[in-house]
């Protein structure tokens, strides 16, 4: 059954390049601002827990995105989340628009460190700092070991 969801804030895209997991979780939106790369979604009932809120994982997965697409943003390299810490700041209620942005704290040649907010009508919800492993190669050219 599809949702009917008040539209993204103006200037927000369609993200379609996201993959599997996002899309069937999304819709996910975007827009740059100068130099910040900002993403969102409009809360709807069915990313909410029994609660009537918008459920911790769905939250998590998509500050994880925000994190993922600042760091690719800042190194075009293709990366994997080694460690992801989150403080879940307030509720966010099925209607809710929720924006996100990251920073990259630093790079080196394997590693990426970025730090993520996530805002809800204003106020923010959701702080969140991750590690990412920097990969040299796309993960569809990586061979299973035989």
């Amino acid at each position: 059954m599809k949702e009917d969801a008040a539209p993204p804030p103006p200037g927000f895209v369609l993200s379609e390049s996201r993959g599997p997991f996002t899309t069937h979780n999304g819709p996910v939106y975007h827009r740059l601002d100068g130099d910040i790369f900002r993403q969102g979604f409009r809360a709807l009932s069915r990313h909410c827990n029994g609660h009537g809120i918008v459920h911790g994982g769905w939250l998590s997965a998509f500050a994880d995105g925000v994190l993922g697409a600042a760091v690719w943003r800042a190194t075009k390299l293709p990366s994997v989340t080694l460690r992801l810490n989150i403080d879940y700041l307030d509720m966010v209620r099925p209607g809710e628009w929720v924006e996100g942005a990251a920073t990259i704290t630093r790079a080196t040649r394997t590693l990426a460190f970025a730090r993520a907010e996530l805002k809800a009508t204003g106020r923010t919800v959701l702080a969140a700092d991750g590690v990412f492993k920097l990969m040299k190669v796309r993960p569809s050219q990586v061979r299973p070991k035989r």
